[in-house]
């Protein structure tokens, strides 16, 4: 197996497939085939050799410390309550539109879905504590759809109260769980989907360095409506660029006496 050499495709970039025929033509202007760089020994296109790989673990169930928030597993016990005082805040219901669950009424109420939910073996779900709130607990955040064969895991279920928007903090978080997935674990691929249709959530994913990969129509039904769901990734490739971004954003010395940022996280990557 080898990198095709033929002549004839060299004026297009990142395609090596000795074989063209309608499904090549159309996806190479797409690019949907860039990193299909070898061929089989019947001139097929494949991918690239993935050399020394090996499954890799689960996410621990142990917290990240940053300097604006921990994440930790949630735990009712301790969480429940912040949780939703902090949820409470979003007066309108606008947290839980793109979700199957919530708003909750009661605090019983949620309890007793976080016990539920907390039971199912795919799911890790997550509490992000404010530091600068003594430690309370502000939103939620869930590893899902772990796939340590292939070195795939997504984060889900994000639900950002009122008192996590738009603070460092929440940038943070988002930090910490990439940070474990690549540098802790060595996953390959981390994936980030959402109703096509949640706007903050897009443009969230971007904001963090997720490259956007396309549309599955019809995916879920929720609340009786139809969900298109739009699907991100950052890939291991893409995490050294995206870490150093991270890490001058987070730098004190980005943030000025009231803590607004003095240059935003897409300006660290420009030209990386």
């Amino acid at each position: 197996m080898q990198p095709s050499s033929n002549p004839a495709l060299a004026a297009v970039p990142g395609h090596a497939i000795d074989a063209v025929d309608g499904c090549y033509r159309l996806c190479w202007p797409l690019r949907i085939m860039t990193n299909e760089t070898y061929t089989n020994a019947l001139g097929q296109p494949v991918g690239a050799p993935v050399l020394g790989w090996t499954p890799r673990p689960r996410p621990p169930k142990t917290t990240m410390r940053g300097r604006f928030c921990t994440v930790e597993p949630l735990d009712p016990e301790r969480h429940a309550a912040d949780l939703f005082e902090a949820n409470s805040q979003d007066r309108q219901g606008r947290l839980w539109t793109y979700y199957n669950f919530g708003p909750f009424a009661t605090l019983g109420d949620y309890r007793d879905w976080l016990d539920g939910v907390l039971g199912d073996p795919g799911r890790l779900y997550h509490a992000i504590c404010d530091s600068a709130a003594g430690g309370k607990a502000v939103g939620v955040a869930v590893y899902a759809n772990c796939q340590p064969a292939m070195g795939v895991v997504e984060v889900g279920g994000l639900v950002f109260s009122p008192r996590l928007q738009r603070r460092p903090a929440a940038t943070e978080a988002m930090y910490l769980m990439m940070r474990r997935v690549f540098d802790e674990l060595g996953y390959r691929r981390y994936e980030w989907k959402c109703d096509s249709l949640n706007l903050p959530s897009r443009a969230a994913a971007l904001r963090l360095g997720f490259t956007y990969e396309g549309l599955f129509r019809q995916a879920m039904i929720t609340r009786g409506r139809n969900r298109d769901t739009a699907w991100f990734s950052v890939i291991d490739r893409d995490w050294p660029v995206l870490k150093a971004a991270f890490d001058a954003w987070l730098d004190p010395a980005n943030f000025d006496s009231n803590g607004r940022q003095r240059r935003t996280l897409a300006s660290f990557r420009a030209g990386a």
